[in-house]
């Protein structure tokens, strides 16, 4: 018996539509029926073949919602029928000096989904059942998919941009989106920077409580306390570093970035602070997933089926999409 699942076959390259082997778990890892998978980015980095080496051929996706159809050996306690999520972060070594010292975003040896292991665009996915998250209750699948990589990861660059007042988000996508209410319901002001002529994204962030929109060449009203940037363009980085305050703290949310140009030394000075977030902890992932539902979070989603998951990224690719795309499984 087969499963469908959209392949990559070469990166770059498309989404090939394909019948599988269904993927058998091991031990300490479950078998999940998918029901919905989240697109971001990173999808996106790994089929334009800016993410190096992917595992071939590849199923991708790491934003996976589903139920526990099997379970073998240790799964912490995972059972048949449990929801679950599946995040970017799928092993770790769990031995390396990283992982030893509670930092196993940063381990010597990891897997992530939807890159070294097969992920969620395909009809049943296996995951170590470590980096298996319990979903909380009142998000529906499809709303629930974004909170795995967008939500997680953009509240680790949020906790890293740290207990600012105003905070500006470059690039409105599926991120952004969630944490603009993460940071209004911890009393945060948030200024929102999109693409040039973008009035909906802008229009979008004034919606869910930005203070201001406008364009990336355009000047907020107030000098910015920090900065996140969620758009993979590295101009955007001496830009935003000249619109912060001395102090404050520009933080680079993506796993890929283009060129950071070079720029004169006087914005970075007056101790401001340049930095990036690599991937996740399961910390994260519990802190945010508790966190959620308390602001309420609530995701926009745009649905797509498995078989259009290419349309989906063209979307994405295209900044057409407002909230977070999703593959309906």
């Amino acid at each position: 018996m087969a499963m469908r699942a959209m392949v990559l076959e070469s990166s770059p390259g498309s989404l090939q539509l394909r019948d599988l082997p269904p993927p058998r778990p091991g031990p300490g890892q479950v078998a999940i029926r998918v029901t919905a998978c989240g697109l971001c980015r990173t999808d996106l980095h790994v089929v334009d073949g800016e993410l190096e080496h992917p595992k071939l051929p590849l199923v991708p996706g790491h934003q996976i919602v589903g139920v526990v159809e099997d379970a073998v050996g240790e799964t912490r306690g995972l059972t048949v029928g449990a929801r679950v999520g599946v995040p970017w972060l799928g092993w770790t070594c769990g031995t390396c000096v990283y992982c030893a010292e509670g930092r196993e975003n940063l381990c010597e040896r990891p897997r992530f989904t939807g890159y070294d292991l097969d992920g969620g665009f395909a009809e049943l996915a296996v995951a170590d059942a470590r980096y298996c998250f319990p979903l909380p209750a009142g998000y529906p699948d499809l709303q629930a998919a974004p909170l795995l990589c967008a939500g997680l990861i953009g509240y680790r660059a949020f906790r890293m941009a740290g207990e600012v007042r105003r905070l500006g988000f470059f690039g409105f996508g599926s991120a952004a989106h969630i944490l603009t209410q993460v940071a209004l319901g911890v009393g945060r002001e948030v200024f929102a920077f999109t693409r040039a002529g973008d009035t909906e994204a802008q229009a979008f962030a004034r919606q869910l409580g930005a203070s201001w929109a406008g364009a990336v060449e355009d000047d907020p009203p107030s000098p910015l306390d920090a900065a996140i940037l969620f758009a993979p363009a590295g101009e955007l980085v001496p830009r935003a570093l000249a619109l912060t305050k001395p102090g404050g703290v520009v933080v680079c949310a993506g796993i890929h970035m283009s060129a950071i140009p070079s720029f004169p030394y006087e914005l970075l000075w007056h101790e401001r602070v340049l930095r990036s977030v690599a991937n996740l902890t399961r910390v994260d992932g519990e802190e945010f997933l508790r966190l959620a539902p308390q602001v309420p979070v609530r995701t926009e989603v745009e649905v797509f089926p498995l078989a259009s998951a290419n349309e989906a990224l063209a979307a994405l690719r295209a900044g057409r999409i407002r909230g977070s795309a999703v593959l309906e499984i």
